[in-house]
């Protein structure tokens, strides 16, 4: 599957995160030993970015000469590790060609689930679909859900699958029987979507989702608890991965 990446081939790509996700790697260690207090990763910075490498069996351990230590980690744990300090994963950096690397975006697709993440690199827009009911009853039912400070929108372009529309959502508390209210709105709104657009939401306090930053950094919010009504038309941006370096 590494020798299958290449630029555009985002079906490759993808299929080579589903095999990292229920696969492991052979962590190379900097420092330490496996599971000591002083364990420490090495740290490549490629354009900029962190990523920590690895290789991908025994066979490869051996072909790369490392001499220190290393480890064998789960492809899922291990993405769930790295990606909240932004970091990457690069594989085989001793192959042919310099190895593939993984951005902490995709780290935290396979940590949070391939399925449930959208795939990128993401081209993230104001949406140009005009459905005046659906955010005219959506604004309606957020203001009677006293949880939600504002709502915002994006058009969302993954690299692979369907477009979609996301709903940005500021809270004010995401407890339980909070979180059980949102979702009771949204259900109540969705009826007033024109058949076959997707919808989704995403937290606009989640400082690790793109779309989210996206729409904190463009999207003014189109219903909040002061002021309701439409917002203007935010830029379009792309929303891409090394190179070149993202903006967030």
């Amino acid at each position: 599957m590494l020798q299958q990446v290449a630029p555009g081939r985002y079906d490759a790509y993808e299929a080579l995160l589903h095999a990292l996700a229920g696969g492991q790697v052979w962590m190379l260690l900097w420092n330490g030993s496996p599971g000591a207090s002083d364990a420490q990763y090495g740290n490549m910075d490629v354009a900029g970015l962190s990523y920590a490498p690895c290789v991908t069996s025994a066979q490869e351990l051996a072909a790369s000469g490392w001499n220190r230590a290393h480890e064998v980690v789960e492809g899922r744990l291990i993405a769930d590790s790295l990606y909240r300090d932004r970091y990457g994963l690069w594989l085989n950096p001793h192959a042919p060609g310099g190895g593939v690397g993984i951005p902490w975006l995709d780290l935290r697709r396979i940590a949070g689930g391939l399925d449930r993440l959208p795939a990128g690199p993401l081209r993230v827009s104001e949406p140009g679909i005009d459905i005046p009911q659906f955010y005219a009853l959506l604004g309606q039912n957020a203001h009677r859900t006293a949880v939600v400070r504002s709502l915002r929108r994006a058009w969302v372009q993954p690299a692979l699958g369907a477009p979609y529309l996301a709903i940005g959502l500021d809270l004010y508390d995401t407890s339980g029987p909070a979180v059980q209210s949102v979702r009771t709105m949204m259900e109540q709104s969705v009826g007033a979507v024109p058949d076959g657009l997707p919808v989704s939401t995403v937290a606009l306090s989640d400082v690790y989702d793109p779309v989210a930053l996206w729409m904190r950094a463009n999207a003014r919010p189109f219903f909040d608890r002061d002021a309701y009504g439409a917002a203007p038309a935010a830029p379009s941006y792309g929303y891409g991965y090394p190179p070149p370096r993202p903006a967030y």
